[in-house]
């Protein structure tokens, strides 16, 4: 049973969403186009997922970027309290990503503001590296949007439940996803309450000078911020207005 007892619905857009390290250019637009964004890390971590790893280009294809996190005997645990389990892999990817992107044309500019970002990341959580690249990419790309967590909030048992109980305590009336939410979303219960579902467009995104053809469009933002620096802003659907 959903709480009765909330503030008054005002039209906002929320989106609701687990933390992703260095995540591609597509999270950072649907953020861009939402007022709210609630991190979902109450959920439970799954591996090979992109909770702590993501894509960049090489010579060589596509490679991985994997923060290494504590995993056995530990298969329920939640992303907030999955812990990294090597401190050295910040500078291990910066070195990779020196490499990789040391020719790209923004290269310089992007290694100033983000190589201290790498080698003082510090924390033991995978959570907060997470949400220190995403605050940080953020602040770079000019995406004004309001942060909250969702263990701020009192979570019910089942899935839609959950997404509509975080939306009333919010006041928003729309929420927003990603077209893989169809598999499950029930629509009718949100509806009920008030609240409108939207889902995401992915496509359609326009190409940039990507190093290491042929293009790939879901990799890290990373390669979009070193292939195209301040001019990033104008491959994102949301922020090239």
């Amino acid at each position: 049973m959903l709480n009765d007892v909330h503030p008054i619905m005002i039209n906002k857009k929320v989106i609701i969403t687990q933390s992703n390290y260095i995540p591609w250019k597509g999270y950072f637009d649907s953020l861009a186009l939402c007022d709210i964004f609630v991190i979902y890390d109450d959920m439970q971590f799954t591996k090979r997922d992109w909770r702590n790893r993501n894509l960049i280009k090489t010579q060589n294809g596509l490679k991985w970027l994997t923060i290494p996190v504590e995993v056995k005997g530990k298969f329920n645990q939640k992303i907030k309290d999955t812990k990294v389990s090597d401190l050295s892999w910040n500078k291990t990817h910066w070195e990779i990503l020196k490499h990789n992107y040391s020719k790209s044309l923004n290269y310089k500019e992007i290694r100033d503001w983000i190589e201290p970002i790498y080698l003082n990341s510090s924390f033991t959580y995978l959570t907060d590296i997470n949400q220190l690249f995403i605050n940080e990419i953020c602040q770079f790309l000019g995406i004004d949007i309001q942060i909250r967590l969702s263990n701020e909030f009192e979570l019910a048992d089942e899935r839609n439940d959950r997404l509509v109980e975080i939306c009333k305590n919010l006041g928003t009336t729309d929420y927003f996803t990603g077209p893989a939410a169809k598999a499950y979303m029930n629509e009718a219960v949100f509806g009920e309450n008030g609240i409108s579902v939207h889902y995401f467009d992915y496509s359609s995104y326009p190409e940039y000078n990507q190093p290491y053809p042929p293009f790939q469009h879901g990799v890290s933002i990373l390669d979009l911020l070193f292939s195209e620096g301040n001019d990033s802003r104008k491959f994102l659907k949301h922020l090239s207005k």
